[in-house]
């Protein structure tokens, strides 16, 4: 049995940060290392942010736990509102924005494969395999 303590996450090196005046915030509670076939994050979206992602090397759900904000598929141009209680699952590597509202958003995301911690996000807004994989 693993027990994570969030307190004991914050300010170590499991505490990453985007670039940026307004970076998001990632968590690392569960890593590749931890064996669980999956990463868990608590990750925070800054209110009046904008950030464009693409994992295409990934698969990542993520569940609102509190704020609010908006998800832009940038394939189809569909906006759809994020508060407590969404989910959404990019289930086909989708390349999105992802904007913060008037609140911090609180996220909790998993990404299969699990992140290694080592990843930084590409330029366009992906994680590379690290080279074990």
């Amino acid at each position: 049995m693993k027990i994570v303590d969030l307190q004991n996450i914050i300010g170590s090196d499991a505490d990453v940060f985007g670039p940026g005046e307004k970076p998001w915030n990632s968590r690392r509670l569960l890593l590749k290392k931890d064996g669980m076939g999956f990463s868990m994050h608590e990750t925070i979206i800054p209110a009046n942010s904008e950030f464009t992602f693409w994992y295409k090397n990934h698969l990542e759900a993520v569940y609102c736990v509190s704020g609010n904000g908006s998800i832009e598929d940038l394939a189809t141009g569909e906006v759809h509102q994020i508060h407590d209680g969404i989910l959404y699952a990019l289930d086909k590597h989708d390349k999105h924005i992802l904007r913060g509202g008037s609140e911090d958003m609180r996220l909790i995301c998993t990404f299969n494969p699990p992140v290694s911690g080592r990843e930084t996000h590409d330029p366009d807004g992906s994680y590379n395999l690290p080279d074990d994989e």
